[in-house]
């Protein structure tokens, strides 16, 4: 009898736990990064150009997953934000922003953020996760038309020049050399890479503070299955104009890719090629969409092994 009603009480505690876990889940709340990590705000003051989301900040965990597991969206972001994870271990002094995609409509924080930033600073690379803001006009998931599919984000590539501009500006404070700072973005985040590379000077907002007299040119960029890159026609998206001044950079897709399409990479790169702009290309034949760092049985998943190599290469990382 004591058995049974001990029994009943664990299963009693057990479903209380699982309520409380639904109604957690069902209240908005806002992405946190790990125990000891800062959310640091982009903008000290108001955010330019701010607009109505449609409702408050919310983490939701989207089930059907990615190589067998859950991932994290954030949706209604209107305070962006940067949380800086140190390296671990030996120090390169390089750093990378990394830019979650989701359509300009979410974040995929886990699976193209956190998950990023564990592997980068395991190799000693300073990881600065960017959280910016989504939805962002005019790309919207629900229109078929897409007239915007090739526009520039405008909001978001705001959040991301400024957010190059701080990193600079406390490259001291966070141990970073100044000449080593880099973008890794992915689908949407993979457009903003294309952007920040092309439009690193275009004034899109005024001068908050000192930080930005700094330069939000990256040093290099990684974008992995870029999306908005490429016309109906298969020439480059003139709003990424491609120059001698594009930081080298590395390209990841695959040719059964049905959400972007291996044109975006293949255009790109190519565009790359014209300028004499030091780029890699690794094009696989199966890996679909929004594979992130998660490894499965397909060898596209290995593609951060080849990227630590062209860090090397290009004298990011030493040797």
């Amino acid at each position: 009898m004591r058995k049974k009603w001990r029994f009943i009480k664990q299963l009693a505690v057990v479903l209380g736990l699982l309520v409380i876990g639904e109604n957690a889940q069902a209240e908005p709340m806002i992405w946190q990064p790990p125990k000891g990590l800062e959310q640091i705000a982009l903008w000290p003051g108001a955010v330019p150009g701010a607009q109505p989301a449609p409702g408050t900040e919310n983490v939701s965990i989207i089930a059907r997953g990615v190589a067998g597991k859950p991932y994290t969206d954030v949706t209604n972001v209107t305070n962006p934000t940067i949380s800086v994870y140190p390296p671990k271990g030996n120090d390169t002094g390089a750093a990378v922003v990394v830019i979650p995609g989701g359509g300009f409509q979410a974040l995929a924080i886990d699976l193209e953020g956190t998950e990023v930033c564990d592997w980068l600073t395991v190799k000693g690379i300073t990881c600065v996760l960017l959280k910016y803001r989504v939805p962002n006009a005019p790309y919207v998931w629900q229109c078929n038309c897409r007239p915007h599919n090739r526009s520039i984000s405008e909001p978001s590539l705001q959040d991301l020049q400024r957010t190059m501009r701080m990193v600079r500006y406390h490259a001291d404070q966070w141990h970073i050399d100044p000449y080593k700072i880099g973008v890794l973005g992915f689908s949407a985040g993979g457009y903003l890479v294309a952007e920040i590379s092309t439009l690193f000077d275009r004034q899109l907002y005024p001068k908050v503070d000192d930080a930005d007299d700094e330069s939000a040119r990256p040093d290099f960029a990684l974008p992995i299955y870029p999306g908005h890159l490429a016309n109906a026609d298969g020439t480059l998206n003139s709003n990424v104009p491609v120059s001698s001044q594009t930081p080298p950079t590395f390209l990841v897709q695959a040719e059964d890719d049905y959400v972007d399409g291996v044109q975006q990479s293949l255009v790109y790169y190519n565009a790359l090629s014209k300028v004499h702009v030091p780029a890699e290309m690794h094009l696989y034949a199966q890996g679909g969409h929004a594979f992130g760092l998660r490894r499965t049985e397909l060898p596209i998943t290995g593609w951060p092994v080849q990227a630590e190599v062209w860090l090397h290469t290009i004298g990011v990382l030493q040797n």
